[in-house]
């Protein structure tokens, strides 16, 4: 179970739904770690570090496409973590 979801469905136009990406894609751009998300009447306020797993799945199923575009990140922060770079042998 999760410790909190938010989910949030409407029909859009393609004007709209490309809005809807640019303002996320504007807020994970910004300095600083903090993602300021706007989600109809909700405001959401995220810590995202600097290094995200980006997931983008197609899936068709008859006359019906659905495109899942999914980014995570751990909370538990990043101590005693090596860097790709430091761990790998030179």
């Amino acid at each position: 179970m999760s410790d909190l979801e938010i989910s949030r469905s409407e029909t859009l136009s393609r004007a709209d739904a490309a809005a809807l990406l640019r303002s996320l894609a504007d807020a994970l751009a910004a300095d600083g770690s903090e993602v300021h998300l706007q989600l109809g009447d909700s405001k959401l306020e995220l810590k995202v570090p600097d290094e995200v797993r980006a997931e983008v799945e197609v899936e068709v199923d008859g006359d019906e496409v659905e495109l899942e575009c999914e980014l995570t990140w751990s909370t538990a922060g990043r101590r005693g973590r090596k860097s790709r770079a430091a761990a790998e042998p030179a």
